[in-house]
Formats: structure tokens, sequence, C-alpha cells
């Protein structure tokens, strides 16, 4: 049922969420488990000169190296959780639009299911902030589980 899952990660505790489900089901299915890593070059763009924005585009970090440390414990703790099950993981890096980026990649790679976790907010408040979750839901046809990050949490 499910060959190739995704699992983008920003490292935070909202992706962190989604990680157990994503290595659950790679695990039961045999699947192997993608961890994006997706470095939001409008997010980066304000602080950086035209040059930088270039070099990261390309994939190139260079002296960017907290960038480089950033993405690469993301997508880490992803494969950390994948070894203790016998998962095979694939870390990928890639540049742009997250939600862009994400449903590309699960169509390039013949993603069976993406697996995301969401801050659950509604109304107003996912409105004026956005979600990366919400937009990949409307970019792809892929089918897409979404991890509530207050699960746990008393409602």
């Amino acid at each position: 049922m499910y060959d190739n899952i995704l699992i983008p990660t920003d490292g935070s505790a909202t992706a962190n969420v989604a990680v157990d489900h994503a290595v659950e089901l790679a695990a039961t299915y045999g699947a192997q488990l993608h961890a994006l890593y997706v470095v939001d070059i409008d997010a980066v763009n304000f602080g950086l000169g035209t040059e930088q924005v270039d070099r990261i585009t390309q994939g190139n970090f260079g002296e960017m190296t907290d960038l480089q440390e950033k993405a690469d414990k993301a997508t880490g703790t992803v494969a950390a959780a994948a070894a203790d099950h016998d998962v095979d993981v694939r870390e990928e890096v890639r540049v742009g639009a997250p939600h862009r980026v994400i449903a590309d990649y699960a169509d390039d790679e013949d993603i069976d299911l993406v697996v995301m976790g969401s801050h659950g907010r509604s109304g107003v408040e996912r409105a004026l902030l956005g979600s990366v979750t919400e937009r990949v839901l409307r970019s792809t046809h892929r089918p897409v589980l979404v991890v509530d990050e207050r699960r746990g949490e008393e409602k």
C-alpha cells in the first residue's frame, strides 16, 4: 500500500509529532521514508544579499553553517527514529516555497503518503499565520496524513 512515505520537517515540535506516525507506517508497510527539509527562500531572503540567495537556491550553503546544521538536525531526527525500527531513510534538503517543494517532491518521487504535523489552529489565527500543511493539502493529489500537535493535550 505504501512504498514511499514523505515526512517534511523543519525540526520543530510540530513537525516532530508526525515523525513517530511516519516511522511506524514505514515499518509496518516496509516503505522507504523520505525526510525532506525545505529552506524557505522567502523567509531567508529578507536578511541576505542577492549573491547569498542565489547560492542557497543552488543548494550551496557555503558559509551558512547554521542553515546546513539546522537542516541536518531536522532530517537527522527522522533518520534516528527510523533507525530504531530498521526503516530506510532518504534525507533531502531543497530550496523554495515549502508547500510547492513538498508537493513537487511528492510527485517527482512517487510518494504514496505525506505525513505532516499541524498546529491545529483555526479561524483568524490560521488565516493570519497561514499553514504549510494546509497549502500542501491544496497543492497535491497525494494522500496527506495530518497529525495535530495538540493531540495529547486536553481541549
